[in-house]
């Protein structure tokens, strides 16, 4: 399988880069100039991010937040990177400490390479940030020194760029970093340094099945173990195009999963018939609400024709149901004839249901228009098994908080006909 590897700086508009190309048959070939005149057609891609242009940081987020879109992560870093937080790419790569590890680029910049490469035919499929290619071993830190500058791993998913230093006096920021380092328990033991090959100092000759490196210029290794005061060793030399694939991506969310390429033009078929389906049902929705309302009209207009053919003197019929019940109430009146509604039938249907109740538990009872209200001196659980009695019987009855003034453990049951 073949692999494009790329290092990208996203400071310089003409977008010029270095990359090293690992052909099927394992040898390298390594070039520099404009994305344009990259090599096409590569299994993978991978672009590395230089260590000075991303940040990794920590925040406390809350777990729904990890794995949101970076224009929300960016609100963690806006005082760290001291501008627009959608001005940020921000990803979550991990956790350590209890804190989770975030990685902040320049977004508008980084659109501009992925744009740029896009263009050319060439789809990332891993984006890294070059500090955490670095090797790193637990309780020690991993230095890449190119005789001015340089770049620490301090963890797992943590590290950065550091200052100018020279043969004999490290980066100052490297110191300052072991200082807060000490300040939190987190001190390393010692410093495994790297010496980053000079531009142009990598050949690859095929001897024995490895890559020869020219030697790369180290610091006085004695002079920064006095003024860091911590053990400094050289662990070798080191350069972007050898190192180790990594894990920790910044484009995880992105990668073209291969089970997964060309779904949504297979799913096409689908989402039409689905769509259709949804307009149908729709339509048949609406026509069955209007059927409904349609039979609503005319079931409304018979009982209108029926109440008027009974009540010719009526002049306006509103609601045929209710004003035919009204007028069946003044009907048995009239013939001496009780209603359901009236107080003597509801009385005494209601008195049964009040036998739990304790003597002079019932402080008043009212009565209006097919209305009885019961103020009672009951527990919530006594008065809820009087409101089943009397629902059992027919009746609607509704459980009222007591007035202000009445008292505690007072209940106000609204008992009405149906």
């Amino acid at each position: 399988m073949s692999l494009l590897r790329i290092r990208c700086p996203l400071l310089e508009e003409s977008l010029s880069c270095q990359w090293i190309w690992t052909g099927d048959d394992g040898l390298p070939l390594t070039g520099e100039g404009q994305i344009a005149d990259l090599p096409k057609n590569a299994s993978s891609v991978q672009l590395i991010i230089p260590a000075a242009q991303v940040l990794l940081t920590r925040a406390r987020l809350p777990d729904a937040a990890r794995r949101q879109p970076g224009s929300v992560l960016a609100f963690a870093v806006e005082e760290e990177m001291l501008r627009e937080p959608e001005a940020n790419q921000v990803s979550w790569i991990g956790s350590a400490g209890g804190e989770d590890i975030l990685a902040a680029v320049d977004k508008k910049r980084l659109t501009q390479c992925l744009d740029a490469l896009q263009a050319a035919a060439i789809q990332v499929d891993e984006i890294y940030c070059e500090t955490l290619l670095l090797p790193w071993t637990p309780g020690e830190w991993s230095f890449a020194w190119e005789g001015r500058e340089g770049f620490v791993r301090t963890g797992e998913f943590e590290g950065g760029a550091t200052d100018c230093g020279g043969d004999a006096s490290p980066p100052l920021s490297l110191h300052l970093m072991l200082e807060d380092a000490e300040r939190h328990g987190a001190r390393p033991a010692s410093i495994a340094l790297y010496t980053i090959e000079p531009e142009g100092a990598m050949t690859f000759e095929e001897s024995a099945g490895e890559i020869m490196k020219n030697p790369a210029a180290a610091p006085d290794i004695e002079a920064w173990q006095r003024v860091l005061g911590i053990p400094v060793y050289i662990a070798g030399t080191w350069d972007w195009r050898g190192a180790q694939q990594s894990s920790i991506s910044l484009l995880q969310k992105h990668r073209r999963w291969p089970p997964f390429r060309g779904l949504l033009s297979r799913l096409r078929p689908a989402v039409w018939i689905g769509a259709a389906a949804l307009v149908l049902h729709s339509l048949a929705v609406a026509a069955d609400w209007a059927l409904l309302a349609n039979e609503e009209r005319a079931l409304h207009q018979q009982m209108e024709t029926r109440f008027r053919a009974l009540f010719p003197a009526a002049v306006a019929v509103v609601d045929p149901a209710l004003q035919m019940r009204r007028k069946l109430i003044e009907a048995r009146h009239a013939a001496g004839v009780p209603d359901t509604a009236d107080f003597l039938p509801m009385i005494k249907t209601v008195g049964p249901a009040l036998s739990e109740l304790a003597s002079g538990s019932l402080h008043a009872i009212s009565y209006d228009s097919g209305r009885i209200a019961l103020e009672l001196a009951a527990e919530e659980g006594l008065a809820n098994r009087i409101a089943a009695r009397l629902r059992e019987n027919d009746l609607s009855v509704d459980i009222n908080p007591a007035p202000t003034d009445g008292g505690a453990g007072i209940v106000v049951l609204v008992v009405t006909t149906p």
